[in-house]
């Protein structure tokens, strides 16, 4: 087999494949025994039936195309392999060359966008600032006051509802007097947010007893984002009260004994939440400096594909400004992807088996999975080998992190493995933790101006990985083969009548 390639554009490459008649002709006789297992013939025994009269009932250009069906996708991956092509997205497929007559060649060209070359910076000691950490008063008793709410108590009162109440209520909504959906005794916070668009303005002054009318776009269902009569009656009302800080709360709340020595506690772990998110500050900048130093060109096919996906699945194809959004985020995903594989790739990053493991009990988590079903999934459809690349460049991002001088904006050198307790596999680990975190609620986010509700992607999840298999070649073999052989058939249909 003889093969080249051409770079039509820095993300697009045609190769061009001729495949001498020897090398086709494994192909060609699978094809007729495949055939010939499928056709009744009177006198032969299925799977006995000759070629030629296999030609002669099916045509020779039927036979062709079944044997280059089976063959495209494998001369294709050797093409690939011969011309050190890393090919994303569903290749094009077109056969130039039919072999209908013994000894005759099959050539076919493909056009198929290619990961792009990058040309990596200097990745040493790369400057990266970040904000200052500061935890003060506010935080600490922030952190105390989500600590008594948890041990808080709902008390019943005859007032009107306020911010923060509780409250049980039963809920309807209906789209032209036909009621889509409704609920009956549920417990809901108010000012939470998180139930439809304007209920809570509409819970605000409200009594037992009371019943309102208000209009709200439905969060989710099969007419989710229309706009629906929505009815609301508030059965109680219910106040959460809070227990006093003093020793007796400490103990019950924790290990501690005193409330000083809870106060001192909460302290220690605001401002250790506060590196923490210093840390994630400085690896989602660093990541941003790499992708301004570098030049990655990214495919148009692909990032329209992206884009197309997302947007159909929210049901927003129309919506151009979201578009724009998603474009956006595309294409700086894809960059990300290609700079950090290239670091991979460069420093000769491994993944071992025991940090794939802990990736994917993280990622379980996300997805309220058990780990070992979550695996499986995974493995059933061939996610593996993406989930490997995950792994490896977030490797490649901890250890360009690692090297960097990191400083924050007053002038103060920051230790990136101070900012996690246990040092720098413990930071390395928040980091992935988090920055997962942040790609679901990337890929989410532009949804969110019509709900609050999870989407992930991503990733997209993610979600601007492109998967190449024999599949998207033999899809793309059998309609270019189709295409090539039916001429063919039709003039074997002619000669057949002629005779």
């Amino acid at each position: 087999m003889k093969s080249a390639a051409e770079n039509l554009t820095p993300t697009r490459v045609k190769l061009t494949v001729e495949v001498p008649s020897e090398e086709l002709q494994p192909f060609v006789d699978a094809a007729y025994t495949t055939i010939g297992a499928q056709i009744q013939v009177p006198g032969f025994r299925k799977g006995k039936v000759p070629a030629r009269l296999i030609d002669q009932r099916v045509g020779r250009g039927g036979v062709m195309q079944e044997a280059v069906n089976e063959a495209l996708p494998q001369f294709f991956g050797q093409a690939v392999e011969d011309n050190n092509v890393r090919p994303l997205g569903q290749p094009e497929v077109d056969i130039t060359e039919v072999p209908l007559e013994e000894g005759q060649q099959l050539a076919f060209t493909v056009e198929v966008d290619v990961r792009p070359e990058v040309t990596l910076p200097d990745l040493e000691g790369i400057a990266v600032e970040v904000d200052p950490v500061e935890a003060g008063a506010d935080d600490v008793e922030e952190r105390l006051t989500e600590l008594r709410a948890r041990f808080g108590t709902l008390t019943t009162v005859e007032r009107a509802v306020e911010n923060g109440d509780f409250v049980s209520l039963d809920l309807a909504a209906s789209i032209g007097g036909e009621e889509i959906d409704s609920v009956s005794g549920v417990s809901y916070e108010v000012g939470s947010g998180n139930m439809l668009e304007g209920m809570d303005e509409a819970l605000l002054g409200m009594s037992a007893g009371d019943t309102k009318d208000f209009s709200a776009p439905l969060a989710g269902g099969d007419r989710e984002g229309e706009s629906a009569d929505c009815t609301v009656t508030v059965q109680s009302v219910k106040e959460r009260e809070l227990p006093e800080l003093d020793d007796e709360f400490a103990q019950l709340a924790s290990e501690f004994d005193t409330i000083d020595e809870l106060r001192a506690d909460v302290e220690k772990q605001s401002l250790q939440a506060k590196k923490f998110e210093q840390g994630i500050q400085a690896r989602d900048r660093l990541l941003d400096r790499l992708i301004e130093l570098t030049e990655i060109p990214v495919p148009e096919s692909i990032v329209e594909a992206e884009v197309n996906q997302h947007l159909e699945g929210e049901g927003r194809l129309e919506d151009d400004e979201h578009r724009a959004e998603v474009d956006e985020s595309t294409r700086k995903a894809l960059r990300a992807q290609f700079l950090l594989d290239a670091i991979v790739e460069e420093e000769e990053i491994q993944v071992e088996q025991q940090e794939l493991i802990e990736y994917l009990v993280m990622q379980s988590q996300q997805y309220g999975m058990d780990p070992n079903q979550f695996a499986q999934a995974l493995d059933s459809q061939g996610q593996v080998p993406a989930m490997v690349g995950e792994v490896g460049r977030r490797k490649a991002l901890a250890s360009v992190l690692d090297r960097a001088v990191v400083t924050d904006t007053s002038g103060t050198k920051i230790d990136i493995n101070d900012l996690v307790p246990g040092g720098e596999d413990d930071a390395d680990e928040a980091a992935s933790e988090d920055a997962a975190s942040d790609e679901a609620a990337a890929d989410k986010k532009p949804a969110k101006k019509s709900d609050d509700e999870k989407s992930d992607d991503a990733k997209t999840d993610d979600k601007a990985e492109a998967k190449t298999d024999d599949k998207p070649a033999k899809k793309a073999a059998k309609k270019s083969a189709k295409k090539a052989t039916k001429k063919a058939d039709k003039d074997e249909a002619k000669d057949d009548e002629k005779a």
